[in-house]
């Protein structure tokens, strides 16, 4: 048996998943926490990372291994290879400003075909332009920037600040791939290079960027296992249940994503839909909501009710819930882009307000959020044949039958699973061929 490892170092957590290289089937898992906030040390994932892999049996036995993680993260790190501060994760907003600034100094089509996406606070090159206004003095001692996976993946090879690791800061060493370079702001899928004056444009200096390697190239570590390039959360989770082009994932956690594999790139002017890469070498436009499965925590709580019996209660009542209509903005929206907007409830008589319909309703308004995003999609002119529907609102029996309703296509729920870890995993398992 030939095992391999993948790992999703997620926001939350850090998840390890080993498998048989031939077989696919899960051998060990191991999990470690993460702290909270929209601001974190990498050193705290870098703890949760060795812990994990100890959890799952350590790597003594691993013929080759792979990372996948949360994108848009920024490490800043100096000549040492110190993190300079800690790192601005994805939903770190403060650099909302920077995004409105960078787009009106380039241009909001322009950026799109040069880079497949119109800023927004999430990407990195925001973060570092939010670090060169308000931070000059860090940003000046930056030589290298990378991606949490990047920094990992690095790390665990044996490099890092000289006291710290077994071959040293060796920067050149950094290596990404090609789906999280995509969301950087500061890449281009035409390309597949780095736009450098947009890196200057935000930091104010060029800095090293990581090596980008092919879907199939790899690197080794210390002990000489193979390292697979690793991929974006999304990219990794498209490997992890097999997309192929035609194929749409519909995500529902606390965040809704709508994304889909393309063998040809996009461009969104409005930025609506981010032309990511993916990391099998094709495309992977995607569509994120805030608004997902947090619309059916406050409905349940409001009836009083778990989410089985929520669930139940929709399916007693007709499509339509009786005219009820649930605009599910609970939290402003970014997918449209609505920040300030609030839920409603629309179409509300003696008869139609009733518990079933308030229930069918907020199963229907949470979906059609997610519609909205393969009509984006459909749009760009994206093929879409059917959806795989992955996330902890899946589960929902109610989801399951009424998601058919209102995307309009065959859609599949895979069996629950770490498919960002999976992903890697089997990533890793394809560099050994």
């Amino acid at each position: 048996m030939t095992l391999v490892l993948g790992v999703d170092s997620s926001t939350q957590s850090c998840k390890v998943v080993v498998i048989d290289a031939e077989s696919g089937a899960i051998v060990r898992t191991g999990r470690a926490p993460h702290p909270d906030g929209t601001e974190v040390d990498p050193a705290a994932w870098w703890e949760a990372l060795q812990s994990a892999i100890a959890d799952a049996g350590g790597l003594d036995d691993i013929a080759a291994w792979s990372i996948g993680g949360q994108q848009h993260g920024m490490v800043a790190l100096d000549a040492d290879g110190r993190v300079i501060r800690p790192a601005l994760l994805w939903n770190d907003t403060r650099s909302g400003g920077a995004a409105a600034q960078l787009t009106a100094e380039f241009g909001a089509e322009a950026l799109a075909e040069r880079t497949g996406l119109v800023p927004v606070a999430s990407f990195t090159i925001t973060k570092l332009r939010w670090l060169r206004d308000n931070e000059p003095d860090n940003a000046a001692r930056v030589a290298a920037v990378a991606l949490p996976h990047d920094w990992l993946t690095w790390r665990l090879r044996g490099y890092g600040p000289a006291a710290e690791s077994a071959l040293g800061p060796v920067l050149d060493e950094l290596v990404t791939d090609r789906s999280d370079a995509s969301g950087t702001g500061y890449w281009s899928p035409e390309t597949g290079g780095y736009d450098r004056e947009l890196l200057v444009a935000a930091l104010g200096h060029d800095a090293l960027l990581p090596r980008v390697l092919g879907p199939d190239e790899w690197v080794t570590d210390a002990a000489g296992r193979r390292v697979g390039p690793g991929a974006g959360d999304n990219a990794g989770a498209a490997l992890g249940v097999g997309a192929v082009p035609g194929d749409a994932i519909v995500s529902i956690g606390t965040s809704g994503t709508v994304f889909a594999v393309s063998a040809e790139r996009t461009i969104d002017a409005t930025g609506t839909v981010a032309g990511f890469a993916d990391a099998s070498g094709n495309f992977l436009p995607i569509v994120v909501t805030l608004n997902a499965a947090r619309v059916l925590d406050a409905i349940a709580r409001l009836l009083g009710v778990d989410h089985a019996e929520l669930s139940a209660l929709a399916l007693t009542a007709q499509p339509g819930a009786g005219g009820l209509r649930l605009i599910p903005y609970f939290e402003g929206e970014r997918t449209p882009n609505l920040p300030d907007a609030t839920a409603s409830l629309e179409g509300m008589t003696l008869a139609s307000t009733t518990r079933e319909n308030l229930a069918r309703a907020a199963v229907e308004g949470m979906l059609s959020g997610l519609g909205a995003g393969l009509d984006a999609l459909r749009a760009l002119g994206v093929p879409l044949e059917r959806v795989l529907l992955i996330g902890g609102a899946a589960q929902s029996e109610a989801v399951r039958r009424v998601a058919p309703e209102v995307f309009g296509l065959p859609v599949e729920v895979p069996e629950p699973g770490e498919y960002v870890a999976l992903g890697a995993a089997r990533q890793a398992a394809r560099i050994l061929d």
